[in-house]
């Protein structure tokens, strides 16, 4: 008689639910999975060795392919890194409008996770209802940068421009005509500010609609009750940080305990789990769109009342106007030196990190005082998480893999950086 045996399984780059580039070789006795090893260098971009060829301005646009669902966090970090070793800080207005686009990125990836996530595990319409906001919510990344995904909009030193005055109109398509366009277009008659109060207003109900399609769905929950749990304990030595570590019941958010932007002077509430599974973590996100959405009805409110300059006054870091350096020679040449050599940052070492949606998102930088980082290192939540794969999936069975993969939210970019 054949000996009985273990076989081993490849579970992606190719996959559907491997969320990136993840190799997952998993060995099987039958349908239960034995142990997962992960697979991780596919998507190498080398992002942290480009960085430090270039000067300090330049690098801005990588941290957003990073992970590319969480744009201007990433961002975030790395500036507030910059601002550190500069000894500046940026005007109040800045600090709140970073607040209020950390927000509207921590809900714009959580909408993409229960999408993907609602459809890795058979819950199909959910896909297509988070997108509908997603899409609203990308339209002010466009209007304030330019660009839908890869904003480039903080700097050192504040963001590139203050929120438009005017939010961009759909116009009449073979589609979209009529009623429909009046109707697409019924938050856009103001500012910005004005779409997001609308927004923000409509977004509760929107969080309530995902809850009713799931939270007490049987088959979800036959699908995350119990499956991957983590204690409280292990989940701090594993090094878990966000949504992955408050599901199991550990209240550690950065925006509480180490305060920066404008968190200090806004309220929010930190959602935690009890049992550490799957269930918990998608409970714990839910309440986050909640919570991020009450944190910027607190932002708008506050940008309404507070104008002011949005970049600190600094021609050494910040570039003139346009107007400027077509009128003065000192400003073209304070515009052309910034835009070839950059500028230059104090010897010393650096460390920022902030509560991005998938956890504590860090960079550190090295300075040696000259236009570019001497080295750059990025700490991303993704790659502790997976490093616990093999431990969650152990004695859960193949189809439990996908959604262990989908409740650690991984995005390859910032694992393979």
């Amino acid at each position: 008689m054949a000996e009985i045996r273990n076989y081993t399984m490849n579970f992606g780059p190719q996959h559907p639910s491997a969320h990136g580039v993840l190799r997952l070789i998993l060995e099987m006795d039958g349908e239960v999975v034995q142990r997962a090893d992960p697979h991780i260098g596919l998507l190498h971009r080398g992002t942290e060795k480009l960085a430090e060829s270039k000067p300090y301005n330049q690098s801005i646009g990588y941290m957003d392919r990073l992970d590319y669902v969480s744009m201007m966090c990433n961002e975030h970090a790395y500036v507030r890194a910059i601002e550190s070793l500069l000894g500046v800080e940026a005007p109040r207005r800045a600090q709140y409008i970073r607040t209020l686009f950390d927000e509207v990125t921590r809900i714009l990836n959580h909408l993409m996770w229960i999408g993907t996530h609602g459809l890795d595990l058979g819950a199909m319409a959910l896909f297509l209802y988070a997108f509908r906001e997603r899409e609203q919510l990308l339209d002010c990344y466009e209007a304030v940068s330019g660009a839908r995904m890869h904003a480039t909009y903080y700097r050192p030193g504040g963001v590139y421009r203050d929120l438009p005055e005017q939010m961009p109109q759909y116009t009449e398509t073979p589609w979209t005509k009529g009623d429909d366009l009046k109707r697409v277009n019924e938050w856009r008659e103001g500012s910005m500010l004005d779409y997001f109060d609308a927004f923000s207003q409509d977004f509760y109900d929107r969080v309530d609609e995902y809850e009713t399609l799931l939270t007490d769905n049987r088959i979800w929950k036959q699908r995350t009750v119990n499956i991957a749990e983590v204690s409280a304990e292990r989940a701090i030595e594993l090094g878990f940080s966000g949504p992955m570590l408050r599901g199991s019941g550990v209240a550690w958010d950065l925006r509480k305990k180490q305060p920066y932007a404008a968190y200090d002077e806004v309220e929010f509430d930190i959602p935690v789990g009890t049992n550490g599974d799957c269930y918990d973590r998608y409970l714990v996100r839910m309440e986050e769109m909640r919570q991020s959405n009450r944190i910027i009805q607190q932002c708008v409110k506050w940008l309404r009342e507070n104008p002011g300059p949005v970049m600190i006054d600094n021609q050494k870091i910040i570039a003139p106007t346009r107007e400027e350096m077509k009128d003065d020679m000192e400003s073209l040449i304070h515009h052309f030196k910034l835009f070839t050599e950059g500028y230059c940052v104090p010897e010393g070492e650096s460390y920022a990190a902030v509560e991005a949606p998938k956890g504590e998102f860090a960079a550190y930088i090295i300075s040696d005082g000259s236009n570019k980082p001497f080295r750059l290192h990025l700490r991303a939540p993704g790659f502790v998480h997976l490093a616990a794969m093999d431990e969650m999936v152990r004695g859960h069975m193949l189809s439990d893999v996908v959604a262990v993969i989908g409740t650690q939210d991984i995005v390859f970019g910032e694992i393979d950086r």
